[in-house]
């Protein structure tokens, strides 16, 4: 080595990958890991979700709804949950809090598009509902893939309705649909972020017109016909609905020594 050489050897730092050196079993639990993450996120695509599936996964680990407690005592393992869409949890200390708590925090939120109060209109012959984005999603992403539609109504008696279209196979997905290239010429004149304007961004939810009449809003009577055989709701139920669109991917692993883990979809 030149001089130059064995100065920058001693100097420069070094770094190597983590996977670098590891034990098979270290590499095995990693993986272990890995694929109970996966199935995590699968079955927890919006904040109701991953705070049903988090309570699950520290009542195993001994943690009870606050709510059953008269009286706390050193070592407790408690959970309060706000309105099904945070959480939070303590193990309650032998010290005064006076003198000093451990926090940590972490992020359930999640990218998706939401139905707007008034969402269901008819168009051309086809049924949409109006979305409005959630965050700082990239909207060119959420076009001309597959759909799933999560969420909860509750109805004017107070009972409320989970739903959950479009994760199994049997469901039908939805879509958000875009321009063919050969009509987009104008649209591919934008910026970027402009691609897919949020007013753009409406979801197709049906064709067919209710016994095939020819009356305005026929197509928008069948879906609404449709909703309230399975769900019971009418369109006023909208108003009082949270109802989020996010991809009908599932994660997986990514890479030919599956190294990483893909969640199909990003802000």
């Amino acid at each position: 080595m030149t001089e130059t050489e064995k100065l920058k050897e001693s100097l420069f730092r070094k770094t190597k990958t983590g996977w670098e050196g590891l034990e098979e079993n270290v590499k095995n639990s990693i993986f272990k890991f890995c694929d109970e993450y996966i199935a995590f996120l699968n079955k927890s695509k919006t904040e109701r979700e991953i705070i049903k599936s988090v309570k699950s996964l520290v009542e195993e680990k001994g943690f009870r709804n606050i709510n059953e407690y008269n009286k706390l005592k050193a070592g407790d393992k408690v959970y309060y949950i706000n309105r099904d869409k945070s959480m939070y949890l303590a193990i309650i200390g032998r010290n005064n809090i006076e003198n000093g708590i451990n926090i940590i925090g972490a992020h359930a939120d999640s990218p998706r598009l939401d139905l707007k109060p008034n969402p269901l209109y008819e168009e051309s012959g086809l049924a949409y509902l109006k979305t409005h984005y959630y965050g700082g999603v990239k909207k060119y992403q959420w076009t001309t893939i597959p759909l799933s539609m999560h969420g909860v109504i509750v109805k004017a008696n107070g009972e409320k309705q989970e739903i959950c279209i479009g994760e199994d196979e049997k469901d039908p997905i939805f879509t958000i649909t875009d321009l063919l290239p050969h009509l987009a010429s104008e649209q591919m004149e934008r910026k970027l972020k402009e691609g897919i304007k949020g007013e753009e961004l409406n979801l197709l939810i049906g064709s067919i017109p209710y016994n095939g009449e020819n009356i305005a809003d026929a197509v928008k009577l069948n879906i609404l016909k449709i909703l309230n055989d399975k769900y019971g709701i009418t369109e006023i139920d909208f108003v009082s609905s949270e109802i989020e669109l996010v991809p009908a991917f599932n994660s997986r692993t990514m890479g030919l020594d599956k190294s990483m883990v893909a969640r199909i979809w990003s802000r």
